[in-house]
Order: structure tokens, then C-alpha cells, then sequence
């Protein structure tokens, strides 16, 4: 399976694809048709939804939007598909009513982690990527464990599938014994399609004023993001999956997820 045609074309989701066929350090791939990612669901078509649940056996979705989110946006049409579990696991502090922050208003804070450019940007995404693990350990855990289950597909998102979705899919294949070079290349490949992204976000009030506070080029997923991130778990805790038993991830959990990653 090439990186191309680990895309998912669909017409309510621009950023789909399959975590399958790619590289292991053993010499072997990633199996493919078990766990997917993608941008926002709201807009699946009933055309999306059959190729979803009924030739991919879509089951369980991880759904990574804050509390905001789902409420601005709505659980999506999957949520009426009986066959389909839907698992909210953000990522952020849920401290507001209506936010993702210890505020109650949307304007105290953006939906999206998306910030002022610093001055070092390869760290600033790196600290909010290691954000989502300080600030909720759990829907880590529980999202990967997800993942891990053995009916059907499982398909993780937020909403550009960048950010929280290359997270937990780097996590996944860390896993499951993926090269660095192909957890990398899979968390670059949203940039294929960023723009496409932008069009969708910006036609809902939730995401527009936060992307257009920043130009595009600053939402490009980098290749020293992701490696930057991984390189603090492996400095801090000896790897990912030093991380994971510090909060509870099993050997068990672990020999769960290798099984449906790997060939």
C-alpha cells in the first residue's frame, strides 16, 4: 500500500486516510483497514457514511473536539448510526461551561490550539503537543485503548485531523512499531491537503476568526513538530510507552494494539 493510496476519498471529509502500510522497524508494514484518521465528520454523506460502516466496517470513532466543539458544531451524523460507538475524549482542560479553558466565554480563549507565532515555533508546537498529555492523561490512554478494539474499524479525528489526530496517530504507530520515518511522513502528509482543510474550517464560525488570526503557511504540519515531540518523550521517559505505564498503559494494552496494527 503506497501513501497515496492510504487515502480515504470522501466527499464530507477532506483529510482521511489509513494508518495501515507503512513501514515497521522490523522490516514488515503497518495492516491496513483497522485504524483511520481524519478532519472533522459533520459533513459525511449518507455516500460517505455507507463506504464508512458498510465496506470498512467503521465501529467505534474517537472523537478528540473539545466540549466546546461538539456543542458549537454537533456530534455529527455518525451519532445516529447504530452500528457506530462514538467515544468524546478531549484533549484540553474542559475548565468552562463553554470551553475548553477555565472560561466561560469562547472569546477568552481559542477553540483551536492555535496561538501567536513565537519565536521559536518548533517548540511552541511541541509544548502544546505535550500539552494534551499533561493535561489529559486519561483521554490518551482511553482513546488509544480504543483504538486498540478488535470489532471493526476505529477512526480517530478532531477537527483538521493535524494536531490532536497526528498526536494520537503517532502514538498509535509508536505502538504498533512503525519507523520514525513513516510516523513522521504520515503526520506531514495532512500538508497535501491543508488547503482543502482551511476551506472546510472556515466555513464554520467555531474555527473561522481562529485560522484567519494566522496566515496559512503557520497551520503547515512540520516534520520537526512531531519529532521534536517524540524526542521529549524519549528524553523524559525513555519513549512513548515509558509515558503510557507512567499513566496506567499496560502490557496487555500494548500486545491489544500491536495485534491490530500490525501484519
Amino acid at each position: 500500500m503506497t501513501n497515496f493510496t492510504r487515502w480515504i476519498d470522501l466527499q464530507g471529509a477532506v483529510n482521511v486516510r489509513d494508518l495501515g502500510g507503512l513501514p515497521t522497524v522490523d522490516g514488515g508494514t503497518t495492516r491496513p483497514g483497522r485504524i483511520l484518521r481524519s478532519d472533522n465528520l459533520q459533513a459525511l454523506t449518507p455516500a460517505d457514511i455507507a463506504l464508512l460502516v458498510g465496506e470498512l466496517k467503521l465501529r467505534h470513532v474517537v472523537d478528540l473536539r473539545s466540549g466546546a466543539e461538539v456543542s458549537l458544531e454537533g456530534p455529527g451524523p455518525l451519532n445516529a448510526v447504530p452500528e457506530v460507538s462514538i467515544h468524546h475524549l478531549s484533549l484540553f482542560a474542559e475548565g468552562g461551561r463553554h470551553t475548553d479553558v477555565e472560561a466561560d466565554t469562547i472569546e477568552a480563549d481559542k477553540v483551536l490550539p492555535w496561538r501567536e507565532r513565537a519565536e521559536d515555533e518548533d517548540l511552541r508546537v511541541t509544548g502544546y503537543y505535550y500539552g494534551y498529555l499533561r493535561e489529559r492523561p486519561d483521554s490518551v490512554v482511553e482513546a488509544l485503548r480504543v483504538m486498540a478494539v478488535g470489532d471493526g474499524a476505529a477512526l480517530v479525528h478532531c477537527a483538521a485531523g493535524k494536531d490532536r489526530t497526528g498526536v494520537l496517530s503517532a502514538l498509535a504507530l509508536e505502538i504498533a512499531g512503525a519507523t520514525r520515518e513513516s510516523i513522521v511522513a504520515d503526520y506531514t502528509a495532512t500538508g497535501d491537503r491543508l488547503e482543502r482543510i482551511l476551506v472546510r474550517l472556515r466555513g464554520s464560525a467555531t474555527y473561522r476568526d481562529d485560522l484567519d488570526s494566522r496566515p496559512a503557511d503557520d497551520h503547515m504540519p512540520r516534520s520537526a513538530y512531531i519529532e521534536r515531540f517524540l524526542q521529549v518523550l524519549d528524553d523524559r521517559f525513555g519513549g512513548p510507552l515509558g509515558w503510557l505505564t507512567a499513566q496506567g498503559w499496560t502490557d496487555a494494552d500494548t500486545t491489544l494494539l500491536r495485534a491490530r496494527l500490525r501484519d
